[in-house]
């Protein structure tokens, strides 16, 4: 059964993954691999997207 999102601003940039780890390849000494923790640039790794106001034209 589906579950329903708690966030309904959820980031148009990474979908809700905000964070992401990547391996680099190398190893440390006890043999577990590197790992980097990247943050999504847009919603700076909170999972959300701020409200954008719409933008009104002016008629005159």
């Amino acid at each position: 059964m589906p579950q329903h999102a708690q966030n309904t601003r959820v980031c148009r940039d990474c979908d809700g993954f905000a964070t992401a780890a990547i391996t680099t390849g190398t190893r440390h000494r006890d043999g577990t691999r590197i790992t980097l923790r990247v943050a999504c640039p847009a919603c700076k790794g909170t999972d959300t997207a701020r409200r954008v106001r719409p933008l009104r034209a002016v008629i005159k």
